[in-house]
Formats: structure tokens, C-alpha cells, sequence
């Protein structure tokens, strides 16, 4: 059985083919993909679907069952069915960390904290979806702000001596801020750093407000940014549990875990129909 998994979000698609084990083996993933954002969900659930199936050398027809998830999870007209973002980083998270019970998920456009029972559930979550400001599209402005990357953020973060705090709560007035402190001479890294610390201070509220179990891992294209990870590790004194693959695919992989399990209840319901057809 290959079951598969799409992520569209606010900034990029994902999409996660999946191998499912037969018997007690283990599920392979036989690829992933991201890419950016179209102005239509379904084309964007598209391209990433394709990209992956292209990587798994396999056709489009050998897929069993699809989930999508992501805001635009509705508009995949292929995906069997559609589950929450939620439920999907928090299953993606704990099927490769085992020990994770609560889940940072940074997105394009919203902060999440999710809370997992010790077999993937989710259980309680809490977000900010009324400012951009501690998102991945505010680290997209600013890094456009400061002429530097994304890539770039984060090592340039840790190279700071003397943060400067960004006070604005809004992004819009972050971003003046950011150009008053540019004209004011004050050095690229200070300023990241002080950005990077006003997100961290905003996800750790989320963290307070839901209650920290252990162990705790990040998700989302955010999780890359090695100067958010340490000013979170920081503030909550703790060690964050490292995605062993690339965390912006674990909405992805956690839908291509919903549809194994759609579809395994799908093909015992079909089989306990045959049996009891043949009931006399």
C-alpha cells in the first residue's frame, strides 16, 4: 500500500509519499517535496503531489489514499479526505519523536502549540492567528527589510553581542522600527537578534499558555531558524528535540499517516463486508 500526504499552506506545498509496512516492518517514506504557494490552493496541492510522486518513481495511480491538511486542505479535489494542521504536525512530530508531547509549529502565517497523549493524539492546542509578527512570513519581510536571506537569519542572529529590542507588537510597526534602527547604524545581527528574540518571547507566552509537557520539538519552515530555536531553548531553559528530517514536511507526513489509517480501516470494513456476505 503507498499512501500520501499534502500540506498546503500560506508560503509552500508539501506533499509525503508513503510505504506502508506490511505486518511488523516499518513504513518507508519514499519522498517529499516542497514548493511555493500558487494564487490556487489545488494547483499549489498539485505541484507538490507531482514533485513527489516524480521523486518516488511511481504514477499517480498506485497512490491508495491521500489526506490533505494545511489551510487550503479543502481545495484538493484528488486527497480522499481532509484533516487539520493541528492533528497532522502533532501525529508527523510524534511518530519520529516518540518522547515529544508538546509541538511548536511556526507557519507562514500562524504560531501553534499542540499537545500530544502518549500514542500521537492530540489533546489540547492553543495559536496566534491575529498578527503576522512570530511567523514565517515576518521573518520574510524582515529578512527583504535588511537585504539578507532567510538562510542567513538565523547564523547571523547568534553572531550578535548587544540584541536590540523591536518593542512593536504589530509587524507593520516592527518593520519601521527595523528601518529606523537601520538608519540609527545599528548592526544587521543586533537587530535579527532582537527579532528573533520577539518571536521567541511570543511563543513561549503560547507554551505558558497551554502548559510545557516533555519533551518538546519544533515543526513548520521556522524550525530552520537556528537563532528561534536557541532564543525558545533560552527562555524556557530546555533542550528543544531536533526533527530528524526536514521539519517543514511533518504536516505532510502526519496526513500521509491519516490516510494509512483511513486507509486500514477502509479495507477491514470492506472485508468484514465479504465475511459477512458469506455468513450463512
Amino acid at each position: 500500500m503507498i499512501v500520501a500526504g499534502i500540506d498546503v499552506g500560506s508560503l509552500t506545498g508539501k506533499a509525503v509519499v508513503l510505504r506502508v509496512a506490511q505486518k511488523f516492518g516499518m513504513d518507508e517514506i519514499l519522498s517529499s517535496s516542497i514548493v511555493p504557494t500558487t494564487v490556487k490552493p489545488e494547483r499549489t496541492a498539485m505541484n507538490a503531489f507531482n514533485q513527489a510522486i516524480e521523486k518516488a518513481n511511481i504514477s499517480n495511480t498506485e497512490i491508495d489514499y491521500s489526506v490533505g491538511t494545511g489551510y487550503g486542505r479543502v481545495k484538493i479535489p484528488f486527497a480522499n479526505t481532509s484533516i487539520s494542521e493541528i492533528s497532522c504536525h502533532g501525529r508527523g512530530a510524534h511518530y519520529l519523536l516518540q518522547s515529544v508531547h508538546t509541538i511548536i509549529d511556526i507557519g507562514g502565517q500562524d504560531s501553534k502549540v499542540i499537545r500530544v497523549n502518549e500514542d500521537g493524539k492530540l489533546i489540547d492546542f492553543t495559536m496566534n492567528d491575529k498578527c503576522a509578527a512570530g511567523t514565517g512570513r515576518f521573518l520574510e519581510v524582515m529578512a527583504r527589510t535588511l537585504e539578507t536571506t532567510l538562510d542567513n537569519m538565523g547564523p547571523l542572529a547568534l553572531k550578535s553581542l548587544h540584541p536590540k529590542m523591536i518593542t512593536a507588537q504589530c509587524s507593520v510597526f516592527a518593520e519601521t522600527e527595523v528601518v529606523s534602527l537601520i538608519a540609527d547604524g545599528v548592526p544587521v545581527e543586533d537587530i535579527i537578534a532582537g527579532l528573533t528574540d520577539s518571536i521567541a518571547s511570543r511563543i513561549v507566552s503560547l507554551v505558558n499558555r497551554i502548559g510545557l509537557k516533555p519533551d518538546l520539538t519544533i515543526t513548520g519552515g521556522v524550525a530552520k531558524n537556528i537563532g528561534v530555536v536557541r532564543s525558545i531553548e533560552t527562555k524556557l531553559n530546555l533542550k528543544i528535540k531536533p526533527i530528524p528530517l526536514d521539519p517543514q514536511i511533518i504536516g505532510a507526513l502526519g496526513a500521509a499517516l491519516f490516510a494509512k489509517e483511513e486507509l486500514t480501516k477502509k479495507q477491514a470494513a470492506e472485508k468484514g463486508r465479504k465475511l459477512k456476505k458469506w455468513d450463512f
